[in-house]
């Protein structure tokens, strides 16, 4: 099994951005930016942070949370959020599963992780009293642990 899908919701630093392109190079792992984006594709801060691995990276931009939906109608699809109570290294992934991550500094919305196929709410533990990890740092930790749970098989 391939690392499975992470989807960026109105991504609004390109950092992040870059450094979930070199994620989505390095494990497989398909990347989805919902739009709006908060910064150009080809900004120089996105770029950077991607190193050389925009080339080896599979990025798709979508319109909308549905347009993303309606091109994975069989997902699964797992919101994070700090505020859930099913921990991220519970839930036994899939390779088409859909990891949402919300944009910093507000994460999701409310009505993104009500919506109808949203499968669960997913939080990674921290210590009492902290906010939030970093968005890429975040996808990182579940990419990595969905990969884990395949033995690291390497995309088809």
């Amino acid at each position: 099994m391939p690392a499975p899908h992470v989807a960026f919701y109105e991504p609004r630093i390109p950092n992040n951005t870059g450094n979930a392109i070199r994620l989505a190079a390095c494990t497989g792992a398909h990347l989805h930016l919902i739009e709006p984006l908060g910064f150009d594709l080809s900004e120089p801060k996105l770029r950077r942070a991607g190193l050389d691995y925009h080339d080896l990276a599979s990025v798709t931009v979508h319109a909308s949370f549905d347009d993303l939906l309606e091109t994975m109608p069989h997902s699964r699809v797992f919101a994070f959020t700090a505020h859930a109570t099913t921990v991220h290294s519970e839930v036994e992934y899939r390779p088409d599963d859909v990891l949402l991550f919300g944009p910093e500094p507000t994460g999701l919305p409310e009505s993104t992780m009500a919506h109808a196929r949203v499968t669960d709410r997913v939080r990674i533990p921290m210590l009492p009293g902290r906010r939030s990890l970093n968005l890429a740092n975040c996808a990182a930790i579940v990419t990595y642990e969905a990969w884990r749970q395949s033995g690291f098989d390497a995309p088809a």
